[in-house]
C-alpha cells in the first residue's frame, strides 16, 4: 500500500449550504469544488460560480482550478482561465469562472461538482537578465514547429 502524506488546508464555510471541497476517490489529485448558487449560462456566456468558501493555503503552495472532464466532454463546459490560480496570500471567496461552449444553455444547479482544485507547490525564481540564452534542439521554434507524428 502506498502512503498518501498530507498537508492540512484550512477552510472557512462563507456560506452556511456551502459543501466542503474533498477528494471523490483515494488516490484523486483534485478536491471537487461545489456550487452554491443555480445559474444557466448560456451558449457563448460565461459566469463566475459561487462556491461559499474561502481557504488558507500551506507555505509555499497554490491551488489550481481545473475543469471536470466530464461537464467538458458531455456539456462542454469548461474553466474559462483554466487553471485558474489561487495565490497562498488570498483570502476571499472562492469562485469558478465557468464558460459554455456548447449549442445549448446549461443549467448550474445547488450542489453540483463545477470544477476540481488541485494544490501545488510553488517554485519562486530570480530573475537574471541576460544578452544571450544557451542553445537548445528546439531553438526558437514556436507554435506548430515541430510537427505532426501520425500523417493520414
Amino acid at each position: 500500500m502506498v502512503l498518501i502524506q498530507a498537508m492540512k488546508i484550512k477552510i472557512k464555510r462563507l456560506k452556511e449550504q456551502a459543501i466542503l471541497p474533498f477528494y471523490e476517490h483515494l488516490y484523486d489529485s483534485g478536491l471537487d469544488l461545489i456550487s452554491i448558487e443555480e445559474v444557466e449560462i448560456l451558449p457563448d456566456d460565461s459566469y463566475l460560480v459561487p462556491t461559499g468558501i474561502a481557504i488558507e493555503l500551506p507555505p509555499g503552495t497554490e491551488a489550481q482550478i481545473r475543469p471536470r472532464s466530464g461537464l467538458a466532454l458531455k456539456h462542454q463546459i469548461t474553466v474559462l482561465n483554466t487553471p485558474g490560480t489561487i495565490d497562498e496570500g488570498y483570502r476571499g471567496e472562492i469562485g469558478v469562472i465557468l464558460i459554455n461552449h456548447g449549442k445549448q444553455t446549461f443549467k448550474v444547479t445547488k450542489g453540483m461538482k463545477i470544477a476540481q482544485m488541485v494544490i501545488a507547490p510553488v517554485i519562486r525564481v530570480e530573475i537574471e537578465e541576460v544578452d544571450q540564452l544557451s542553445d537548445s534542439s528546439r531553438g526558437s521554434g514556436g507554435f506548430g514547429s515541430t510537427g505532426m507524428l501520425l500523417q493520414e
